[in-house]
């Protein structure tokens, strides 16, 4: 049997994926429509993760003088062979990425700025020996390779210079691509120095960017669309590709046709509908996507083993900072509309398609949390149910991976609330740990009639199921000294909630249901009936639990009921 290429998880290299037998989603018609559209500076934001640097890499891979041709053998590109002649391997190229120009200081990331310009200048060392070059002009080029900036304006000339050069020894107009453009400028808001980042990026960029005659075109990406006020000052024939427009829409995130032929490819079909409901969702202008990141990486996980559990890889490769600090400072009436998402609704809001960061900061909380559902949308925390174009975007959370960390938000907001009841809480835990479920009943629903407002929707079962699974896995949380484990694998299952108190030989089982137009016992008799047909109390008893309670708790609107059953484990009395 034919061996399987590798899955290529973290892969930026466009040649490796042949040198290395990686597979490829062929998204390489981009070129064709990047020239066919492209203005003189284009610029593309989507989330993270969204394959934008392998496809800056497959650009200067095609564009770059002295390119292996063979790389595009079989790719889509290759059918245009009129393009491949007229653009293939016929421009210099500068390619640099902005992703790991980070520090604490404006001192320490323009030090990191400065170091991607010097090792992206070393790569043109060679023009030290042009005769075309002069004497003058290749020592500002051993000044840019050996990282002396000093005078700042060296650093903001740079690009600007590189271009010069590479135009006089080539006689050939420049391309120049930036990938994660923005990525400085986040890191500066964190750190408290934005304004200076700001400063030096606009500097850099009008410098390179405007009226360069050195200059073919450019392409940027990002995550965020940052005012043109702010960065992208005086560039004519600017464009920008953001999510919601449909040019360009299919070559950023796989389709579902993709997903489909990898799944085949690697003999995991079966596990698509799961995919799916995990990964996709995202509708970038008329298409909709799936996060390339999630699907390669659970895609290797299945290669492994078939029945590998569905996990969160974009949210622990993603920078979620800005976003949990605008939650943190959320309004009342965000914090209920963002409840309404997680229970399947869509939440109508006006976006605003450029911004900076100080607008974030401003001291109108209405205004603030305007800013908010932009930054939500730009970054992938929620997509565009509606029409591309429309005014008025739809927006709900796309997939099973989001809504998870949606779900861990709410659950802290709930945390803050009923732990501040300390008398109440204190109550809850007690009854949990003695097996008095009338006591867990009565005080569960006291939390929810005070702490949440779920909607009766059209949200899969499932979904309702994982909100108020989270309500509670909150509370519990609160006590430290437990050993508590959510969705933990047991017996032949994996049960919701599991939680030991060694010290006094004392674990919990809780199964969550949904209690569909109100049908507690039919939800609360199959959740007993799980615990005991998948055997979710033997991790209990291995661990020598001696007295185990188990719980069913079927919830509907703002309201549960609990079914409860003890056992006692005789085999690890003393």
């Amino acid at each position: 049997m034919q061996k399987k290429k590798k899955l290529p998880i973290g892969i930026e290299f466009f040649k490796d994926f042949k040198r290395d037998n990686f597979y490829y989603v062929d998204k390489t018609s981009l070129i064709r429509d990047l020239i066919d559209l492209r203005g003189s500076v284009n610029l593309f934001t989507r989330p993270r993760r969204f394959g934008k640097s392998l496809n800056m890499d497959m650009l200067k891979t095609f564009f770059e003088i002295g390119t292996d041709s063979s790389l595009f053998d079989g790719l889509e590109i290759s059918k245009e062979t009129d393009i491949c002649e007229q653009y293939m391997g016929k421009s210099p190229v500068i390619s640099i990425s902005l992703k790991d120009v980070d520090g604490m200081d404006f001192q320490t990331a323009s030090g990191m700025l400065g170091i991607a310009v010097s090792e992206e200048a070393e790569r043109f060392g060679f023009l030290l020996e042009s005769n075309k070059l002069t004497p003058s002009e290749k020592m500002k080029l051993t000044r840019l390779m050996d990282g002396d900036f000093q005078n700042p304006v060296y650093l903001h000339n740079s690009l600007r210079l590189l271009t010069k050069l590479l135009f006089k020894h080539y006689e050939a107009p420049v391309i120049v691509l930036i990938d994660e453009y923005d990525v400085p400028l986040d890191k500066a808001y964190q750190n408290g120095y934005y304004l200076e980042m700001v400063n030096l990026i606009r500097s850099l960029f009008s410098q390179v960017f405007k009226t360069n005659g050195n200059l073919y075109f450019a392409v940027i990406t990002g995550c965020l669309r940052i005012a043109r006020e702010s960065i992208f000052t005086v560039l004519n024939n600017f464009k920008v590709r953001t999510i919601s427009d449909v040019d360009f829409a299919e070559y950023f995130g796989f389709t579902d046709q993709e997903v489909r032929e990898m799944l085949c490819y690697y003999e995991i079909e079966d596990a698509y509908e799961q995919i799916k409901e995990w990964y996709d969702g995202y509708h970038f202008g008329n298409t909709n996507v799936y996060c390339p990141w999630d699907v390669i990486n659970q895609c290797d996980k299945l290669r492994a083993w078939p029945e590998a559990p569905m996990e969160a890889h974009w949210e622990n490769s993603s920078s979620n900072a800005i976003v949990q600090d605008l939650l943190v400072d959320a309004t009342e009436t965000t914090k209920s509309q963002i409840e309404a998402l997680i229970s399947g609704e869509a939440v109508e809001k006006v976006l605003i398609p450029e911004l900076t960061y100080t607008d974030l900061e401003n001291d109108d909380p209405v205004i603030r949390q305007t800013y908010l559902w932009s930054v939500l949308f730009a970054a992938g925390y929620l997509t565009d149910a509606g029409r591309p174009g429309n005014e008025i975007h739809k927006l709900v959370i796309p997939n099973r991976e989001v809504m998870n960390i949606y779900e861990k938000r709410i659950r802290s907001w709930f945390k803050v609330r009923v732990t501040g009841d300390t008398v109440r809480w204190t109550k809850f835990c007690e009854a949990i740990k003695t097996g008095d479920a009338v006591e867990v009943q009565q005080l569960f629903n006291e939390f929810m009639a005070a702490s949440i407002s779920i909607r009766d929707t059209f949200a899969r079962k499932e979904m309702k199921e994982n909100f108020f699974h989270g309500m509670l896995l909150g509370l519990l949380q609160a006590e430290g000294s437990w050993n508590l484990q959510s969705n933990a694998e047991s017996g032949i299952g994996y049960t919701d909630i599991r939680l030991e108190i060694p010290a006094l030989k004392t674990g919990c089982i809780i199964e969550v249901k949904y209690a569909e137009n109100g049908q507690y016992d039919k939800a609360c008799t199959k959740a007993m009936k799980q615990m005991e047909d998948d055997g979710y109390a033997e991790v209990l008893r291995q661990d020598g639990m001696q007295i185990i309670h188990k719980y069913g708790m079927a919830c509907y609107k703002k309201s549960c009921r609990v079914s409860y059953c003890m056992e006692k484990n005789s085999e690890s009395l003393d």
